[in-house]
């Protein structure tokens, strides 16, 4: 039975046709993933869908009956639920709380917790989903985090359920937790529109696979006997081909670039606290942290940018020693590439041409007596865009209406421009935090491309990935972080898919030998 359907759904920002005449149809029991590169019309599309958006043109119905536009609730009340990339819980509410937030009525005198609890556990057995009910959602691991999220939609009543990137931030053990839940549901009669850049997991749990292309659906097939390269080649209009780094076969041969012994830094608004951090990168490599999300990452990248004082222990950059100061580090250059493009990425209010220099502006080739050289500056921004391929807009464009492959490109730009001038050409040391965070394969390939480059050239990269697969593609050495911990990086080849989703989790048995 079908229980969806879009027909002719078009969506215009200004001159931008972000979704042109869509249709698309659903049934019970079936997983349809949806794909596409940054910008093709997935985000708007799924948002039209939840009532986020209303569509210039087309119409939805749910079960035969149309869908009322632009009303969350409407599409809640229609069995429509939707998981998010980033998790959309109260961490300091139970799971219990969580799921039963706003299904009651603001004028029922007392909350049915009872009914609610038994309701919670009956859902939990039924599909395979353990939770503790009174548990603290922020003491859940990552995984189980995104079963209160399933549970919170199932709860309502969901009959048809978005997962947009569900795996991002899990460990292999964890997805394959997730797949099972997904194979459950799906044989209850649920329907499930499947969005992720992973095509490995597209190709298993889908049914059949809708593809988007600069907001036009260009492809609909089934998942069964289409592989990996059709997929991608269909997203992006050409071949793709993925960059895959040869392994160092020996101990590095590069002067030691990064250097840190024992580190400690406080805690703070930046999660887990490093615990004493050993860590060591030489120029020529690549090394990988891996790890589930919140286990020290963030503090580690920020103390490495140059944006956090270590508290205790010895950290030196190319042999010297450097203070919480931005600025020390450019100069240096060490070239960040930081976990969130939006926020620490660009200013999206100032154009293009304004973010390639913002981390330039002591540099007298752009900025003298505090007065931008604007035709260096903007003679610089035009050859990072020419370069790195930034499409979307010219210089004067504001950053903010990239889209997120684009924004990256642009991000990534600025950051290996660092190294001009210098007798290698690229950056003594970058640090790439989650550098490919949901972009499309096309993207991928070309970050990754750029950062195989560099370490070619000399530079000394640290790679903060939760993406196994990319750290298995580029890194000579991991490493794995866990509770502020790092463990000892070795080479590559000693690690397996499975032994780096254990020691995610804290497995000290999972280590190599």
């Amino acid at each position: 039975m079908t229980v969806l359907r879009l027909r002719g759904i078009t969506k215009r920002f200004g001159s931008l046709v972000a979704n042109d005449n869509i249709s698309l149809s659903l049934k019970a029991g079936e997983v349809l993933a949806l794909l596409g590169e940054n910008g093709a019309g997935k985000s708007t599309l799924v948002s039209i869908l939840f009532g986020h958006y209303v569509a210039d043109a087309g119409g939805i119905e749910v079960h035969g009956q149309p869908l009322p536009p632009g009303q969350p609730k409407a599409a809640l009340d229609a069995g429509i639920g939707m998981v998010h990339q980033h998790f959309t819980l109260a961490d300091n509410l139970s799971v219990l709380d969580n799921v039963m937030l706003g299904t009651e009525p603001l004028w029922r005198p007392a909350s049915r917790r009872a009914v609610g609890r038994q309701r919670l556990l009956d859902l939990s057995r039924r599909f395979g989903l353990a939770v503790v009910p009174d548990a603290q959602v922020g003491s859940l691991s990552v995984g189980e985090r995104q079963r209160v999220e399933i549970l919170k939609a199932l709860y309502r009543g969901a009959r048809v359920l978005i997962l947009d990137e569900p795996t991002a931030v899990l460990t292999p053990q964890e997805s394959e937790q997730l797949f099972a839940t997904l194979d459950t549901l799906v044989k209850d009669g649920l329907a499930v529109i499947f969005i992720s850049h992973k095509l490995d997991e597209v190709l298993r749990v889908s049914s059949r696979v809708a593809v988007l292309r600069g907001g036009k659906l260009v492809a609909e097939c089934a998942a069964q006997g289409t592989t990996k390269a059709e997929l991608a080649a269909i997203m992006v209009g050409r071949e793709v081909k993925t960059a895959r780094r040869v392994a160092a076969s020996g101990p590095p041969s590069g002067a030691v670039v990064l250097l840190g012994k024992g580190l400690h830094t406080a805690a703070g608004d930046h999660g887990t606290a490093l615990r004493g951090v050993d860590l060591s990168v030489h120029a020529g490599e690549i090394v990988a942290v891996a790890g589930v999300s919140g286990n020290g990452q963030v503090a580690l990248a920020k103390l490495l940018h140059g944006l956090l004082p270590v508290a205790q222990g010895r950290l030196e950059i190319a042999g010297k020693r450097l203070k919480a100061k931005p600025r020390d580090w450019v100069s240096l250059p060490v070239a960040r590439i930081p976990e969130d493009r939006h926020a620490q990425g660009v200013v999206g209010d100032l154009s293009l041409w304004e973010n390639t220099i913002t981390e330039r502006l002591f540099d007298q080739r752009f900025a003298r007596w505090g007065w931008v050289r604007r035709v260096a500056a903007r003679a610089h921004a035009r050859r990072i865009i020419e370069h790195f391929d930034v499409r979307g807009g010219g210089l004067d464009m504001a950053a903010r209406r990239l889209s997120g492959g684009n924004m990256q490109k642009l991000v990534l730009g600025r950051a290996l421009a660092l190294g001009e001038g210098t007798v290698q050409g690229v950056p003594t040391l970058i640090v790439a935090a989650q550098p490919t965070w949901g972009l499309d394969i096309g993207a991928v390939a070309f970050v990754h491309e750029q950062l195989i480059r560099a370490a070619e050239q000399g530079s000394a990269v640290l790679l903060i990935s939760e993406d196994l697969d990319e750290i298995l593609a580029l890194a000579d050495r991991i490493a794995v972080m866990h509770e502020g911990h790092l463990t000892e990086a070795r080479p590559r080849p000693s690690w397996t898919l499975a032994k780096l989703g254990l020691a995610m989790a804290g497995s000290d048995e999972a280590l190599p030998a």
